[in-house]
């Protein structure tokens, strides 16, 4: 008697999850630091303020300081959420300008928002 052959059986398949699938991870928008117009601190001391907290060269800081006391407001700096909450206390931080506390003059108004987008 001869042995036939059995025909060889198929190959096994395997399933494999893909590896081209991606999870998008939502970003939170960004922040922006507010610097508000105030009558009792003195642009020399604002500026001051700006460049201590931001590291800004005097230029950059006089135009921002500009912008909020023509516009009533100033964006100052952009940002993650967390670093615009530490921004905004670092400028608090500053208390009024020593120079008018004699007249009552309180911290710079400054507040944070999210940017559109």
């Amino acid at each position: 008697m001869t042995s036939i052959d059995a025909p060889p059986a198929p190959p096994e398949t395997i399933v494999r999850p893909s590896t081209k699938t991606r999870q998008k991870t939502k970003r939170q928008p960004p922040y922006a630091v507010i610097l508000h117009n105030d009558d009792v601190n003195s642009f020399e001391f604002v500026i001051q303020v700006l460049q201590k907290v931001f590291h800004y060269d005097v230029q950059k800081a006089v135009s921002l300081m500009l912008q909020a006391h023509e516009t009533g407001r100033s964006i100052v700096w952009t940002g993650s959420l967390e670093v615009a909450e530490l921004k905004a206390d670092q400028i608090r931080s500053c208390g009024p300008d020593p120079l008018m506390a004699h007249n009552g003059a309180t911290p710079r108004g400054v507040s944070i928002e999210p940017l559109p987008g």
